[in-house]
């Protein structure tokens, strides 16, 4: 009779399995609780070695103070930390600071979540605008359903009346810095 070395060998290596399975499911369970305490989930995980998101470009701006505490009171980080493509026309903070005295403090109320949520994603277009696409009469379509307008005066460019004042390329799309708040 011959003796199996193969039996005690299948059930240790399942044995190894399971042991590793459980570990690895378990530190799963307890990184993702982490993130998910810490910041936001996917919004809240820190890789300092890839090129930055729109989300970290908008909140290591000095620019953009206003619009990274927009971003955050309204909740809607995890859309800027997606994989894109997007484009996002940014407001600098003397953009809101052109609107009617009271009305970013207003916005930033938590019973206004939602008009905030609402106002910051009319800045956002599912896809990839780099400027050179940004012709004259092309129809910009925004994630909430809207078509904004380009305009071309004296060589510069305007998407729904703001005028882009600059453009940097992140890791899931385009910002285009503007001048204006779009409100609707």
């Amino acid at each position: 009779m011959k003796v199996s070395y193969f039996k005690p060998l299948l059930l240790t290596v399942a044995l190894c399995f399971v042991a590793f399975s459980c570990t690895t499911k378990n530190q799963q369970s307890s990184s993702a609780s982490s993130a998910s305490a810490n910041n936001h989930s996917q919004a809240g995980v820190v890789d300092e070695h890839s090129k930055p998101n729109i989300l970290q470009i908008a909140k290591k701006s000095d620019d953009h103070t206003t619009l990274s505490a927009a971003i955050e009171a309204a909740g809607i980080e995890h859309v800027l930390v997606n994989a894109g493509p997007l484009t996002v026309f940014a407001p600098t903070n003397a953009a809101f600071e052109a609107l009617p005295d009271g009305a970013v403090d207003d916005l930033l109320k938590a019973e206004n979540k939602q008009k905030l949520a609402n106002i910051l994603t009319s800045h956002a277009s599912p896809a990839s605008l780099k400027i050179d696409q940004l012709t004259e009469g092309f129809q910009v379509y925004l994630a909430t359903g809207q078509y904004v307008s380009v305009e071309k005066k004296d060589g510069e460019t305007y998407v729904n009346g703001a005028k882009i004042l600059g453009t940097v390329k992140a890791s899931n799309g385009i910002i285009h810095v503007v001048d204006k708040v779009f409100l609707f």
